[in-house]
C-alpha cells in the first residue's frame, strides 16, 4: 500500500469505528423502545376493563409531560422552540401520539391480536416506502430482504408453524383499521427522521408530545362521559409506569435510534415487538414458549441484524 493509501486508511479507521458504534447504539435503542412498548401492550390488555383507551392515552402523556419539560429545560433555547419545524412536529403529534394508539385499540375490538401483530409486520415495508417518497431515503436491498425475513418470523411466531392457521385466517374491518395504524406509525417515524436532521431526539419527542396533549385531553373528556375508570391503587401504579417507561423512555429511545439508523433501518427492528411480547407472556404470565417461538424469534432478530449490516 502506498503512503497516501496508508494515510487514508488511518484517517478512515476512527471514522469507521464511530459509525459502527453509532449503529450498535441505534440497534440497542430501538430494541429498548420495542421492549418497553411490549410491556405497555401487556398492561393495556390487562387494564382494558378499568380504563378507556383515550383516557389511558391522555393519562400517560399527562404523566410524561412534566418529565419531558424538566428534561427539555436543560436544552438550549432553540431546542425548546418549534421554530420552522412546527408543522412537522404537529404531524408527528397527530400521527404517532394522537391517532396511532386509539386506532390500534379500535382495530383490536374487531380483529384478533394475532392478526394485528401480523399486519404490523408490514410496518417496515410501509415505512420504507413512505421514507422513499417523502424524504428521499430509499430502502437498501438488505433492508428489504431483512424486512421480509422478519415478517416471515412473525408469521411463524403467531401461527405456531401450523398450516391450519392460514386456512382459517380471514380479513375483516379490524384488519384494515390496524393496517391504517401501521401506516400512521410509519408516518410518525418518517416525520421524526426529518425533524431530527436539525434537532435532538429529546426536542422532537417532547415538543410533539406537547402538541398532542390538548387533543388527547379533549378526547379523554369526551370518552369519560361513556366510560368511567375503575380507580384503584393498581391502576394508578400502572399509569405511572406507562407514563414514565414506555412513554418517556420508549419514545426517546425510538427517536434516538431512528436518528442513528435511519427510518428503514430502525423499522426493521420494530418487528421485535411481538417477540418481546411472547417473552413477557412467558416470564410474567407463565405462557408456554415452543419451537415456533424460538424459530420465529430467530428469524425476526436475524432479519433485523442482516438489514443493519452494511453492503
Amino acid at each position: 500500500m502506498s503512503l497516501q493509501g496508508q494515510r487514508r486508511a488511518t484517517a478512515a479507521g476512527p471514522a469507521a469505528q464511530l459509525d459502527r458504534r453509532a449503529q450498535v447504539t441505534g440497534i440497542l435503542l430501538v430494541n429498548l423502545a420495542t421492549l418497553s412498548w411490549a410491556t405497555n401492550m401487556a398492561l393495556g390488555r390487562y387494564l382494558r376493563a378499568d380504563i378507556g383507551p383515550l383516557t389511558l392515552a391522555a393519562g400517560r402523556f399527562l404523566i410524561a409531560a412534566p418529565i419531558f419539560a424538566a428534561l427539555l429545560a436543560r436544552q438550549p433555547a432553540e431546542a425548546r422552540q418549534p421554530g420552522r419545524d412546527r408543522w412537522l412536529l404537529l404531524g408527528m403529534a397527530l400521527s404517532g401520539v394522537v391517532a396511532f394508539p386509539p386506532l390500534l385499540y379500535l382495530g383490536l375490538r374487531y380483529t384478533t391480536a394475532v392478526n394485528a401483530t401480523l399486519i404490523n409486520g408490514f410496518g417496515p415495508l410501509i415505512t420504507g416506502l413512505l421514507a422513499a417518497v417523502l424524504i428521499s431515503e430509499p430502502m437498501s436491498r438488505r433492508q428489504v430482504v431483512g424486512a421480509f425475513v422478519a415478517l416471515a418470523g412473525i408469521a411463524v411466531l403467531i401461527s405456531g408453524s401450523s398450516l391450519e392457521f392460514w386456512r382459517e385466517a380471514s380479513v375483516n374491518i379490524g384488519d384494515l383499521i390496524t393496517l391504517g395504524s401501521a401506516f400512521l406509525w410509519g408516518l410518525y417515524s418518517v416525520l421524526g427522521r426529518r425533524v431530527m436532521q436539525g434537532r435532538t431526539a429529546l426536542s422532537a419527542t417532547a415538543l410533539s408530545a406537547f402538541f398532542a396533549l390538548p387533543v388527547l385531553i379533549l378526547a379523554a373528556l369526551w370518552e369519560l362521559q361513556f366510560l368511567t375508570p375503575n380507580l384503584s391503587s393498581q391502576l394508578l401504579v400502572a399509569l405511572l409506569y406507562i407514563g414514565i417507561v414506555p412513554t418517556v423512555g420508549g419514545f426517546l429511545a425510538w427517536n434516538a435510534g431512528v436518528r442513528r439508523l435511519g427510518v428503514s433501518g430502525a423499522m426493521v427492528f420494530y418487528n421485535t415487538l411481538p417477540l418481546y411480547g411472547a417473552l413477557i407472556g412467558y416470564l410474567a404470565l407463565g405462557e408456554p414458549i415452543g419451537f415456533a417461538h424460538l424459530a420465529g424469534g430467530g428469524l425476526i432478530i436475524g432479519g433485523g441484524l442482516w438489514a443493519a449490516r452494511r453492503q
